[in-house]
This record gives C-alpha cells, structure tokens and sequence, in this order.
C-alpha cells in the first residue's frame, strides 16, 4: 500500500453487536487490516487514501450564502474523525477560496439545491479537498460555535428573501 487508508461507514455509524450498542467512526487502515476484513458486511463503506491535514472546514450553504467553520481536532482520535471527541475540538469562522465558492456555487446550480453542509480537509499547505455533500447535515451546533447566522439564512430562504 502507498499510502494510509481511511475507512469510513456511508450508513449510520451505529451498530448493535454481541448485545452491545457501538459506534463506528473513520479509522485508519495498516495492511494487517484488510487481512482480516469480518464485520465490513454490517454496512456500505467508503475507503479513501489518507489525506494529511491542518484542519477540516464543514461549509454550510444556504440558497447563495457560504458560512465556513474550521474544525480543529485537539486528539488524535478527533484528528482521524472529529465526530469521535466532540469534547476536544475547537472552532473558528473561515474563509472559503474563491474557486472553492465557485465550485459550491456550480454544484449547488447544477442539482438545484437551496442547502448542503460541505466537509473539506484543508491542508497543512492550505489546499482544500473535497469530501462528501450533506443534503441534510447538521448546522445547529456550527452555529452556535461560530455564530454563524444560519437559522436566519435558512428562515430568509424559506420566506424568500434574498440577501
């Protein structure tokens, strides 16, 4: 293997085995892993190569308007998948590169959406890299770390009013 893989449930992350109720987070992948891969049937997953990051941006658009949060993970367990120690992470408001908001703005014309929260790893060097588009991802919890005007965004697209 060339690089590291990340293994990643598409399904819900939780899961009832041996009468115990557990949580399935990303986790890095050795080669000895995929020696033995029982239990990949409970549900879809994604494999993807390990991207060495700075922090993760969940963007969170609303009809034409962008609101970028950095998620910054403070352990290694929130480093691989931040949804695993809530507790460690920190958060600021972020900005987004203009070809990035145009790449958002493009896919949000193409399927015709009014709102999708974004995943991005940023890089150490600042490069962004896509990861996967949430039609119905959370944003109650960007906002009230960054004070992001979300729920205003969100009510304004529903009345119709534009920005």
């Amino acid at each position: 293997m060339s690089s590291p893989l990340i293994c990643k449930p598409v399904a819900s992350p939780v899961l009832i085995e041996e009468d115990r109720l557990k949580t399935v987070y990303t986790r890095r992948l050795a080669v000895e892993d995929l020696a033995d891969l029982r239990g990949i049937d409970t549900t879809a997953h994604l494999f993807q190569a390990w991207i060495p990051k700075a922090h993760e941006v969940r963007l969170t658009v609303v009809g034409t308007r962008q609101f970028a949060a950095e998620i910054h993970a403070g352990s290694a367990d929130a480093h691989t998948d931040w949804r695993s120690d809530y507790a460690s992470l920190t958060y600021q408001v972020g900005e987004v590169p203009d070809d990035i908001a145009r790449g958002v703005e493009r896919y949000m014309a193409a399927l015709e959406l009014r709102f999708v929260a974004f995943d991005f790893i940023v890089s150490p060097a600042g490069a962004w890299t896509f990861l996967e588009a949430n039609p119905c991802g959370q944003w109650d919890w960007i906002q009230h770390h960054t004070g992001h005007p979300i729920a205003e965004a969100i009510a304004d697209e529903l009345q119709g009013v534009t920005t």
